[in-house]
């Protein structure tokens, strides 16, 4: 795939985890938001910069604990300076989360099916949506709080939706969707688990690109562990394919 258009993918997901704690520090993006996801605290490291490593390493190191959080950094095809993994690596840094990155670079216009019966389908505002797939995670208090702030503190329009039984409201799967001109990005897809196996997570993700694709994306992508392979086949299904990888680096 064109690595310019990657390499717009890798800013998209850059701009639609951002996280108001969030500063620049010589060409790296430090972020320290208290919530779950690792993408919205962590280093990502985007440009060269002029201090040396082991400098740029301490004031960061400083960030992360005034905040209260370990310090972290992102790898990927894009990191500068290209050997800033193995530097890392070389200071006993472990690595963390082996991640791909899929793209399907058509999406489809065609209508999504209908609903399963005693299903309906339902837009949530953020606090909701956070609130939502926290419980479904069995995310603590303090993480689901920080998700609602992030997502409404986005550049990048966010939408969240759920298929909810109708009996009762029960959410049965959730998901997000945010649109940066052409590109989509898919976020927080979760099933509840005693409902998994029944296309509920496919059936979700058509509905979001479905959207999506009404608003005027054209190309999606998304992020998930490598080891996720029922995941990895739903999307798989949909027309996404991995494209580039990433990982993180942390202290022992």
């Amino acid at each position: 795939m064109d690595e310019r258009l990657l390499s717009r993918i890798e800013d998209a997901g850059i701009n639609a985890s951002a996280p108001p704690q969030q500063r620049w520090l010589d060409g790296w993006i430090v972020r320290t938001s208290p919530g779950k996801a690792r993408r919205a605290r962590c280093v990502n490291a985007v440009a060269h910069g002029r201090l040396p490593l082991e400098e740029k390493l301490a004031l960061a190191e400083r960030v992360f604990r005034d905040a209260g959080l370990p310090m972290v950094v992102r790898i990927t095809r894009f990191t500068l300076p290209e050997d800033l993994d193995a530097r890392l690596a070389a200071l006993g840094w472990q690595k963390l989360d082996d991640t791909r990155v899929m793209v399907c670079p058509q999406l489809p216009t065609v209508a999504p099916p209908p609903l399963p019966a005693g299903t309906r389908w339902e837009q949530l505002k953020a606090a909701d949506f956070a609130e939502t797939v926290g419980e479904l995670r069995g995310s603590p208090h303090s993480q689901r709080v920080a998700h609602a702030e992030r997502l409404l503190a986005s550049p990048v329009p966010y939408q969240g939706f759920a298929i909810s039984r109708t009996a009762d409201g029960a959410v049965l799967a959730c998901g997000q969707f945010a649109r940066e001109a052409e590109l989509v990005g898919l976020y927080d897809v979760f099933t509840r688990e005693n409902q998994r196996g029944q296309g509920l997570a496919r059936l979700l993700c058509e509905r979001l690109l479905s959207l999506a694709t009404n608003e005027g994306a054209q190309i999606g992508y998304l992020q998930t562990e490598a080891d996720n392979h029922a995941a990895r086949a739903i999307y798989q299904r949909l027309g996404f394919s991995d494209q580039y990888s990433y990982h993180y680096r942390q202290p022992r």
